[in-house]
């Protein structure tokens, strides 16, 4: 008599909807590979694979740091010296904060969790941006809260809609994502709305979750943090060594918290949060020192190629039928528009494109757009040469894909 199998073992409902589009378009990428087509991967934003290289400093640190035996647990937090270089570069750039109100964290994605498992309950809510961070929407699942999306305006260079954000509050809302300069739309926000929008949460009562990732990649001048524009409200930065320094896979990255004693229990509980994870890798943190107390000359050269980049990539994709774009004034992502025929989706586009071309792309809706918008996500790190070979294969499938309804 044939054992029986045993069923398979579930998963906990708290995956229902959680979702990753970022990640999840590189399964049907294994799959065109399978059959033998080259990928070229436009998905992820990491400059190291696209040849810009780690700075040699930062390598060192780490390296240092091995052989002088940091290798055991750090403090939760973080070590104290590190602390102390990232709460001196916001005092530089204008903000007072002290080492003591700073976490070093795995990369940005994890100081994010962290703030928003102490700040929401279930069913509370977050006001996120459209387009969003997948991430935020994927954690908020995970933590059985939701997002209420605020419109940006691609008319307006992607900048929110301030009336809208008002509407959205409620006595759900515990937080206003701001993420600027902005992934997926490469925007980068006026002073005026940056001010209006720290005001709104300050009066509100919300922590304003500010994902500063990219302040030093923007094109005409770094993004001061937005809490110099009042240190009394209640903020809380996120940053990291993976973007502007080159070193994505060193998971290496922070949160600082302002608003004085408005935000003491947060604080306090997030590092209760931190002490369970024991510490973000040690080696690493090392390196967040050498990043923010040493040379960083690569930066210009950085920013230099991106702006060239952008240029090569708005010029190119509004010179298509078809497709139209926003310039992006920082980081190295594009979020152009595809006008669709009637019943199709962004996803039938970026799918069709990457079976057909082997152009990996994301479609919007995975940015929380809608999928009828036709809007999908570039990353334009690869040289001019490869750009405008690329653009040009775009060129080629839209004008079929349009031509086919």
């Amino acid at each position: 008599m044939p054992t029986p199998v045993p069923p398979p073992i579930g998963v906990g409902s708290r995956l229902e909807g959680f979702s990753y589009a970022i990640r999840n378009v590189v399964a049907e990428a294994t799959r065109v590979e399978a059959s033998g087509r080259r990928v070229t991967y436009l998905n992820i934003g990491d400059p190291v694979a696209f040849g810009f290289q780690t700075p040699p400093h930062l390598i060192e640190a780490v390296v240092r740091a091995l052989r002088d035996g940091e290798n055991g647990y750090t403090p939760a937090a973080g070590v104290w010296r590190v602390r102390e270089a990232v709460a001196a570069s916001y005092c530089a750039s204008g903000l007072s904060i002290g080492p003591e109100r700073v976490v070093l964290t795995s990369g940005t994605s994890e100081g994010i969790e962290l703030a928003l498992s102490v700040l929401v309950n279930t069913g509370d809510e977050v006001l996120l941006p459209v387009p969003t961070y997948p991430f935020y929407t994927a954690t908020l699942t995970k933590l059985g809260a939701r997002g209420a999306f605020y419109r940006t305006d691609p008319a307006n260079g992607w900048l929110p809609d301030l009336d809208h954000i008002r509407s959205l509050i409620g006595p759900a809302t515990r937080a206003l994502v701001v993420i600027d300069p902005n992934n997926p739309t490469g925007a980068v926000y006026s002073t005026q709305t940056r001010r209006a929008l720290i005001d709104l949460a300050d009066t509100h009562g919300l922590v304003v979750l500010a994902d500063e990732v990219y302040a030093d990649l923007a094109y005409d001048a770094p993004v001061q943090p937005i809490a110099t524009l009042n240190p009394d409200a209640p903020v809380i930065s996120f940053s990291s060594i993976s973007k502007a320094y080159q070193a994505p896979g060193w998971r290496a990255g922070w949160l600082a918290v302002s608003g004085g004693d408005r935000l003491d229990t947060v604080l306090k509980a997030i590092n209760e949060l931190a002490d369970g994870r024991l510490c973000s890798t040690g080696p690493m943190q090392f390196a967040i020192e050498a990043a923010l107390t040493g040379n960083d000359d690569h930066k210009a050269t950085f920013v230099h190629a991106l702006r060239e980049r952008a240029e090569v990539t708005a010029r190119r994709l509004n010179r298509i039928e078809g497709i139209s774009c926003v310039p992006p004034r920082a980081a190295f992502y594009a979020m152009p528009r595809v006008d669709l025929p009637p019943g199709r989706t962004d996803e039938d586009y970026v799918i069709g494109l990457l079976r057909a071309t082997g152009l990996l792309c994301v479609y919007g809706s995975g940015f929380a757009t809608a999928p009828e918008d036709g809007f999908l996500r570039i990353v334009f790190l690869a040289s001019p040469a490869e750009l405008n070979a690329i653009y040009d294969t775009i060129e080629g499938f839209t004008a079929q894909f349009r031509s086919t309804a």
